[in-house]
């Protein structure tokens, strides 16, 4: 069985077991968050779509970790003005894995 999330403003399209990396939440290592917001989800050639969200829908997911992405270079620049600005901006995530999926 899959399914389409929203979590963090991003959609994603998990299966159980599946490992995600998403916009920070605010759960510790361990703890386990359900999300509510399924668009969609499917088995076996069925496909079951929400208007925009499927009722009684959730998905569990456990925290692993928390962590920071690579670092993204920020660099302003004006020619002949002598302006330069360098900095640096690593995002936060979660590490997350699907644990089940009730559609």
């Amino acid at each position: 069985m899959y399914a389409i999330i929203e979590t963090g403003g991003k959609q994603y399209k998990v299966k159980e077991g599946d490992t995600l990396y998403v916009e920070m939440l605010p759960n510790e290592p361990g703890e386990t968050v359900d999300i509510d917001m399924v668009f969609a989800a499917g088995e076996d050639g069925q496909l079951k779509f929400g208007s925009p969200l499927i009722e009684g829908a959730k998905v569990t997911l456990k925290v692993v970790r928390h962590g920071k992405g690579k670092k993204i270079i920020v660099f302003k620049y004006k020619a002949k003005k002598n302006y330069r600005r360098k900095s640096g901006h690593r995002q936060p995530f979660s590490e997350v894995i699907v644990e089940k999926i009730q559609a």
